[in-house]
C-alpha cells in the first residue's frame, strides 16, 4: 500500500462495500461505505469497481460524464471581448488487464515468479507509453477458496504489493499504484467449477485461474 491508505482502511472498504450494497442498488460501479459515501483513492479518485461502465457515472465520481443540470437564467449583462473557452479535461479512462495465474505465483506464495516478470513487462510496462498521462493504477490480489478467510486476504494483499514493487523498480511511480486484497471473495468468472472431493494436488491445480492479478490503469485520453 502507499503512505496514503493503510491496509486496515483498506480491509474495512471491503466490509463496507457489502453492508452498504442497498443503499447503491443499481450501481455497483464503485465502491461505497457503511453510510453509502463513495469511497476514494489516496489521490482524490473514486475507486471503481471491474464492472464500472459510463453509464454507471455519477456526479461526485465522474461528473465529466455526467450531464450538468441547466444554470438558471441571469439578468443580461454587457457582453465581454470574446474569449475562447477552455476545453474540460476528458475524463480517465479504464484499461483493465488480468494478469494469467499460472505465470504469477506458485501455491500459497507470493513471490514472483520468473514468466511473472515477463507477462507484466509485456502486458503492463511496454504499453503504458502509449497511454495518455496515467492518473491511477489498483493492482487487485485474488486467491482461491482454498484456507481461511483471513489467511487468503493477507496472501492476496501480499501478491498485490509483489506485482506493484516488481512495476516500482521498473521505474513507475509508486505514488500513483494502489493495491487491494480480495482474498477468495472474488473467484474468476467462466472457468471450470473444482469438485472439493478430488485429490489435494488435482484440486490445486484445477483452482489455479482464480489465483490471480487484475491491474486497472486509469489514463487520459492522449
Amino acid at each position: 500500500m502507499n503512505k496514503i491508505i493503510g491496509k486496515a482502511a483498506l480491509i474495512a472498504i471491503l466490509g463496507y462495500a457489502a453492508s452498504a450494497a442497498a443503499q447503491t442498488a443499481g450501481n455497483d460501479g464503485h465502491l461505497y461505505d457503511a453510510r453509502g459515501n463513495p469511497v476514494m483513492s489516496g489521490s482524490g479518485l473514486c475507486w471503481k469497481t471491474t464492472r464500472w461502465t459510463p453509464a454507471m457515472a455519477t456526479k461526485e465520481c465522474d461528473p465529466d460524464l455526467v450531464k450538468k443540470e441547466a444554470a438558471p437564467v441571469a439578468a443580461p449583462m454587457p457582453k465581454p471581448a470574446a474569449v475562447a473557452a477552455a476545453p474540460a479535461p476528458a475524463p480517465a479512462a479504464a484499461k483493465i488487464i488480468t494478469l494469467a495465474a499460472v505465470s504469477l505465483f506458485d501455491f500459497g506464495k507470493a513471490v514472483l515468479k520468473p514468466a511473472a516478470k515477463t507477462e507484466i513487462d509485456e502486458k503492463i510496462v511496454d504499453k503504458l507509453a502509449g497511454l495518455g498521462k496515467i492518473k491511477l493504477i489498483i493492482v487487485g490480489g485474488h486467491t482461491d477458496r482454498l484456507g481461511s478467510a483471513a489467511y487468503n486476504q493477507k496472501l492476496s494483499e501480499k501478491r498485490a504489493e509483489a506485482v506493484k514493487a516488481y512495476m516500482v523498480a521498473k521505474g513507475l511511480d509508486g505514488n500513483i499504484i494502489e493495491t487491494f486484497g480480495f482474498g477468495k471473495t472474488q473467484p474468476a468468472q467462466g472457468v471450470a467449477k473444482c469438485d472439493d472431493k478430488l485429490p489435494r494436488k488435482k484440486l490445486i491445480a484445477c483452482l489455479e485461474p482464480h489465483r490471480r492479478v487484475t491491474i486497472e490503469i486509469q489514463a487520459l485520453p492522449k
